[in-house]
């Protein structure tokens, strides 16, 4: 990502988090009203967190709702903004595990440790730095969760190895994010309010399978489930790393 659109996310997400603390709300331009965030995690879920966690929920679906996560599993997530989706997999991967997020933005990351402090979640750690260069080591988690994150990259490739290197032999990757159907015209592409948007950088939903594919996953599925117009949907996105045993070759097959 070129430094200056970098800066630029940097810059609008870090406004929004001041916004959750001023006022308990992210504005216009997050999930209160906004049709990309909305209506994403059940009551229940909601009643569970912090109101902090709740305002600050700026993604476009529900990734903890993807994998089945099992006591004692390590997760990441990237891009974990105020850090609800991180606070959910803590919930369910229990004292015995590891709920990590990672955010470059300095306002969210504040936001999300009070949240934890909050939520006295003792298996949460919170990490500064970008999703294409993840400060954790090889083979380090089970699961990598992100939310309408890595569309706002402009390095894809190197997300998608980054996340293939930290996960663990048999690591699942399950991930909501926006997609688009047929191409983004040029003009949207190179429009940047439309990039921190989520709207210009969301690859084409085969481009995806296929770039994940090329990161050596396997068992890749992208699949569309709220549409906003002809061009632009929400997906549910899961891959898996192969076992250490299994020949890519095999695994992949499918």
């Amino acid at each position: 990502m070129t430094h200056d659109l970098r800066d630029e996310i940097r810059q609008r997400y870090g406004d929004m988090a001041r916004a959750v603390g001023a006022t308990g709300c992210c504005g216009s331009d997050c999930a209160c009203g906004n049709p990309i965030s909305s209506n994403l995690y059940s009551e229940q879920e909601r009643e569970q967190l912090p109101a902090g966690a709740v305002a600050a929920s700026l993604g476009c679906g529900n990734p903890t709702a993807l994998v089945d996560l099992k006591e004692g599993e390590t997760v990441l997530d990237l891009g974990s903004g105020g850090g609800i989706d991180v606070l959910l997999s803590a919930r369910r991967v229990g004292a015995s595990g590891k709920a990590y997020g990672l955010d470059m933005t300095d306002e969210m990351l504040a936001l999300a440790e009070a949240n934890r402090r909050a939520a006295g979640a003792a298996n949460v750690e919170f990490l500064k730095g970008t999703i294409e260069s993840i400060p954790l080591p090889d083979g380090s988690v089970d699961v990598i969760i992100s939310n309408c994150v890595i569309n706002l990259s402009a390095d894809k490739d190197a997300v998608l190895r980054e996340a293939f290197r930290v996960l663990k032999p048999g690591g699942r990757f399950a991930v909501s994010d926006v997609v688009s159907r047929g191409g983004v015209p040029e003009e949207v592409r190179v429009n940047r309010d439309l990039w921190v948007g989520c709207i210009a950088g969301a690859l084409d939903q085969d481009d995806y399978a296929a770039r994940l594919r090329g990161a050596g996953f396997c068992e890749v599925s992208v699949e569309p489930w709220r549409t906003y117009d002809a061009t632009f949907a929400s997906a549910f996105i899961r891959a898996r790393k192969p076992d250490a045993a299994c020949c890519p070759s095999s695994c992949c097959a499918a």
